[in-house]
């Protein structure tokens, strides 16, 4: 009996230290992999700077008001950031921005001065695109201790946008699904799948 039942312990030994291998082998495995998902995620959660490359001055009343891009010249549909900043900052103000130029839609074109999310000592604007090329003006409306004062930048130029014209990006990109569907619809013709089926049947 003791020689019989040997083997089956031995066996069973060697089979939970398996397991118990293979289990701790898996914890260290999660466990790095959840430090590897962690560490990345901080960095990519904090916001990206605004960089300024070039500013305007406005003087709205009492308040001069310098006006930043984030990319210089402008050109349509090209994503930037617009900053605000009176000189002795926002605190105890408040206001309105008019942006008139071409193509602009009627909601679009008057928008309460608020922090930019990303700057949030100054007003801005986050990511925003001027839909056409042109001359466009911002106009600003503040109130503050110093009482009312509107003023606005005007003759600001927008060039085209950068790149090939929209139709011309369009008739490219819709190249390959039509060839797709060519391709597609010969392929069906010449191998005539419902005559095979009515075959079949």
């Amino acid at each position: 009996m003791r020689s019989s039942r040997s083997p089956l312990l031995l066996a069973w030994a060697f089979a939970s230290g398996r397991v118990r291998d293979h289990a701790r082998r898996l914890v260290l495995a999660t466990v790095a992999a959840l430090a590897l998902v962690a560490v990345p995620t901080a960095p990519a959660t904090a916001y990206a700077p605004v960089g300024v490359v070039h500013t305007e001055r406005v003087q709205a009343g009492p308040y001069t008001v310098t006006v930043g891009f984030s990319e210089w010249p402008l050109r349509a549909m090209q994503s930037l950031d617009f900053t605000f900043a009176p000189a002795d900052g926002i605190a105890g103000k408040s206001g309105r921005l008019t942006i008139d130029g071409p193509g602009l839609d009627a909601d679009d074109r008057e928008t309460p001065l608020s922090r930019h999310p990303r700057k949030r000592d100054v007003w801005g604007l986050d990511v925003q695109a001027l839909p056409e090329s042109g001359t466009w003006s911002f106009t600003f409306d503040i109130d503050g201790r110093a009482g009312h004062g509107r003023g606005t930048l005007r003759n600001v130029t927008v060039l085209d946008q950068p790149g090939p014209p929209l139709a011309i990006s369009w008739t490219v990109c819709a190249i390959p699904p039509i060839g797709m569907l060519a391709y597609l619809a010969v392929g069906w013709r010449r191998n005539k799948p419902s005559e095979r089926v009515a075959a079949l049947v």
